[in-house]
C-alpha cells in the first residue's frame, strides 16, 4: 500500500447519486457500528494503543473519533434541514478531540454504544429525506466546496470505511 493515510483512497464525490447508490451508502453507514463492534470489542489494552502508521491515532482514538464524527454528521444534517441560514458546515478540531481525556482513556465500549445509537437516528433520518432535502447544501470551509446532503452521506459512508481500514492496518488484518 502506497499511502497508509488513505487505505481505501481519498474521498471522491459524485455530482449526483441514484436512489440505489444512496440506498447502498445508507446500508454502509447502517452496518458500520456492528462491523466496528465485531472487530474491536474484545481487543486487549495492547491492541488499543496500536497505530496504523508512525504518528497516527491509536485504535482507541479511532473508535472514539468515528463515534464523534457520526454525531457531527448527524448534527450537520439536522442543522441543514432545519436552519435555512445554515450555510457553513459545523467544524471541530479533530486532533484536539482525539487528545481529550475521554478519547485517550474512556472505554471504547462507551463509543461503540454511542456509535450504534447515533447511527440508528442518522440512518432513520437519511432514509426519510426527500429529493429536495437531499439537494440542500452547505459549504465546507476546510474542503472549500459545497456539499449536498446526498454527497454528505457519501462522505459519511467513506469515513466509516476509511477508519475501519486504518484499524485493520493497525491490527495487521489488512
Amino acid at each position: 500500500m502506497k499511502d497508509r493515510r488513505y487505505p481505501i483512497g481519498p474521498f471522491v464525490t459524485q455530482d449526483t447519486y441514484s436512489a440505489d447508490e444512496l440506498a447502498n451508502l445508507i446500508i454502509i453507514i447502517e452496518n458500520s457500528p456492528a462491523t466496528y463492534r465485531q472487530l474491536v470489542e474484545n481487543l486487549s489494552p495492547d491492541d488499543l494503543v496500536k497505530t496504523y502508521r508512525e504518528g497516527s491515532w491509536t485504535v482507541q482514538q479511532l473508535v472514539h473519533h468515528v463515534a464523534d464524527i457520526q454525531l457531527l454528521h448527524f448534527l450537520r444534517m439536522k442543522k441543514a434541514l432545519t436552519e435555512p441560514d445554515y450555510e457553513n458546515v459545523t467544524l471541530i478540531n479533530m486532533n484536539g478531540w482525539v487528545d481529550t481525556a475521554d478519547s485517550l482513556e474512556a472505554p471504547i465500549a462507551d463509543s461503540l454504544l454511542m456509535f450504534e445509537s447515533i447511527t440508528r437516528r442518522y440512518v432513520w433520518l437519511a432514509k426519510s429525506l426527500t429529493e429536495d432535502q437531499l439537494a440542500i447544501t452547505y459549504y465546507h470551509t476546510v474542503r472549500q466546496r459545497s456539499f449536498t446532503q446526498a454527497q454528505a452521506l457519501a462522505m459519511s459512508a467513506w469515513h466509516v470505511q476509511h477508519h475501519l481500514a486504518h484499524i485493520k492496518l493497525a491490527l495487521e488484518i489488512l
